[in-house]
């Protein structure tokens, strides 16, 4: 796996939104360290409507180049297409580099160990099934057993960033980190309900 990571940032190193001034910072670890090893200062349009975004992110994708995994505060609409269209990861985390770069590689790499170990037997990709209005549920469970390739993040991920529920109940062997840290940060509004092995996901508002 790549130990690059590309983090938006303001002015004060934190975390920030792709509709406000930043910069794209590529991170990579090196003898246990992270260091900043390539970055860009790039203008968020505040015209220009969908070509303007798309051109914003043709500039970050030029920063990046191999890189493939993309941190922010928020990643929304536009960019956040972009980046899923170039298989890029895409994560949601506030506050400085420093303080979750370690932990974002760690959760990247157990899952990438996770659909190593998974068999190769084809499995029906699970759809959240939509059980009263505005209310859903899905189960991850068998491809966290024996997903044949298929990740929880790939199967979850887009359904909750599209943000068209109002309550995902999610059903599983065991709660995804990258979830799990989704819950931490306030990404996503959540419980773990009793030993792990299901899950309510409500839109945070």
């Amino acid at each position: 796996m790549s130990l690059e990571i590309a983090v938006w940032v303001n002015e004060n190193g934190v975390t920030t939104t792709l509709n406000t001034p930043g910069m794209v910072v590529v991170y990579r670890k090196w003898q246990g360290n992270w260091k900043a090893c390539r970055g860009k200062v790039i203008s968020s349009p505040s015209t220009g409507g969908i070509s303007g975004l798309r051109r914003l992110m043709s500039e970050v994708f030029e920063v990046m180049e191999s890189c493939k995994i993309f941190v922010a505060q928020k990643v929304t609409g536009i960019p956040y297409f972009e980046l899923e269209k170039s298989k890029r990861t895409v994560w949601e985390m506030p506050g400085k580099p420093e303080d979750f770069l370690d932990y974002i590689l760690s959760c990247e790499e157990k899952e990438k160990e996770q659909s190593r170990e998974l068999k190769s037997a084809a499995v029906v990709v699970p759809v959240p099934v939509e059980i009263e209005a505005g209310r859903y549920q899905v189960s991850i469970k068998e491809i966290q057993e024996n997903g044949g390739g298929i990740t929880s993040k790939q199967v979850l991920q887009p359904f909750l960033r599209r943000g068209n529920f109002f309550e995902l109940e999610v059903i599983c062997s065991h709660v995804p980190p990258w979830l799990e840290a989704e819950f931490v940060a306030g990404v996503l509004k959540g419980k773990i309900v009793g030993d792990g092995k299901k899950i309510i996901i409500s839109k945070a508002c």
